[in-house]
């Protein structure tokens, strides 16, 4: 008779991060990850309310710890732990910068921007700038992003434009959006602008919406994180960049593991690549010159799922209805209802591929009198149903990349 495997021992590990932020959800998560698909038994810690609070750590008692490099203070509280460390953080350019004993798993930065930048100039954008942080040792990543950017503007022969703005705060937040205003309409235009991290991107995207700049046909905007919070609190879609987090923590894991087994990484470090991009309506780039047809364009992103009518867009650009018709005739070849339309279908299009709402849930959201309605729209442009698009794309995995 086979006698059932006995479980492994388990391990006391501590997790220090702040889960408050989709980088750190997606490196946790990816951390679960790698739990699940092996035969580890940890016993994780973690305080209640995922936040990353260090005082007594050092008397943890526990036999490892993963925890985020980018916070100065966990770096310190860390740097003469006698129990296994894997370090998880940003890439740096400059080596003096890396813990020099541990072992340090790190989002490739020079490969975020690289990727954004590449999307930008692929979407027809010849100006770009970036939106970043103020310098500070809690913001090292994003300095270390202005720097990739930099570079790769001076090999292309181009002056990198850069806006640190002020910290996020409530005292500060109405001279911060001035200043972030100001700068946006000082751009030469058409600009693609990188911002360092999805919420900066909204930053930047609010500030064009409040200022009537069309988005993307002046700026294009793309963010990095891929945050769903973010892109719940926006009118126009926002394109980011998909970090690596999850292979960061599956990678942290597995180094873990095997230094609790005994083996050393004194001083290796791993550069983990972005995932892709999730392309939205930021920097779905058209060039057009007629400036009524980009104000209108504009509107209709914010507003083409409220039911709004030619007149509408017409009132809120300043010109006649037949005017405007002739304008989009010239530039897109199409009527201002048939641009309506079209963006009703690609929101419905991006909701159908969630798979976690209803055809008549996505004809409501997206502006359609009714699911009738809808169904004709897809016959005609899609040559199939909602139901029918839906059943060709796959399932998302249940935990996404941050």
């Amino acid at each position: 008779m086979t006698r059932p495997q006995t479980a492994q021992a388990s391990h006391r590990i501590a997790l220090l991060f702040n889960a408050n932020k989709v980088y750190d959800r997606g490196v946790i998560t990816g951390i679960g990850n790698y739990l699940l698909s092996t035969r580890v038994a940890w016993d994780l810690f973690l305080e209640e309310d995922f936040r990353c609070r260090l005082n007594g750590i050092e008397r943890f008692e526990g036999d490892g710890i993963i925890a985020d490099f980018d916070d100065p203070g966990v770096a310190e509280a860390l740097g003469d732990s006698q129990l296994p460390v894997v370090a998880v953080g940003s890439s740096y350019s400059d080596p003096a910068c890396y813990p020099a004993r541990l072992p340090y798993i790190a989002t490739d930065n020079a490969k975020l921007i690289s990727l954004a930048y590449t999307h930008l100039i692929g979407a027809g954008l010849q100006r770009f700038a970036l939106y970043s942080l103020p310098e500070s040792a809690e913001n090292r990543w994003a300095q270390e992003r202005e720097l990739a950017f930099k570079a790769l503007l001076a090999a292309d022969g181009l002056q990198a434009d850069i806006h640190r703005g002020l910290p996020t705060s409530a005292p500060v937040w109405s001279q911060a959006s001035a200043q972030l205003t100001s700068w946006l309409e000082s751009l030469p235009k058409p600009v693609g602008v990188i911002a360092v991290t999805d919420a900066r991107a909204r930053h930047l995207l609010q500030a064009c919406l409040i200022s009537g700049i069309p988005v993307p046909e002046q700026v294009a905007i793309i963010g990095i994180d891929n945050d769903p919070l973010t892109r719940s609190l926006t009118r126009i879609p926002l394109s980011s960049v998909i970090q690596g987090t999850e292979e960061m923590g599956r990678t942290a894991a597995h180094l873990l593991h095997q230094m609790l087994g005994g083996a050393r990484f004194h001083g290796r470090r791993i550069l983990v690549p972005p995932v892709g991009i999730n392309v939205l309506e930021s920097t779905r780039h058209q060039p057009v010159s007629s400036p009524y047809v980009m104000r209108a364009r504009h509107y209709i992103r914010q507003y083409g799922c409220q039911g709004i009518k030619t007149e509408q867009v017409a009132d809120y650009v300043g010109v006649s209805r037949s005017s405007l018709e002739d304008h989009f005739r010239r530039e897109l070849g199409c009527t201002v209802h048939q641009e309506i339309l079209n963006h009703k279908l690609e929101v419905a299009k991006q909701l159908l591929a969630r798979h976690d709402l209803s055809s008549a849930e996505v004809a409501i959201r997206c502006g359609f009198t009714s699911l009738q309605y809808m169904y004709a729209v897809f016959r005609r442009e899609l040559d199939c149903t909602p139901r029918e698009y839906q059943e060709r794309l796959p399932v998302a995995p249940c935990a996404q990349p941050g």
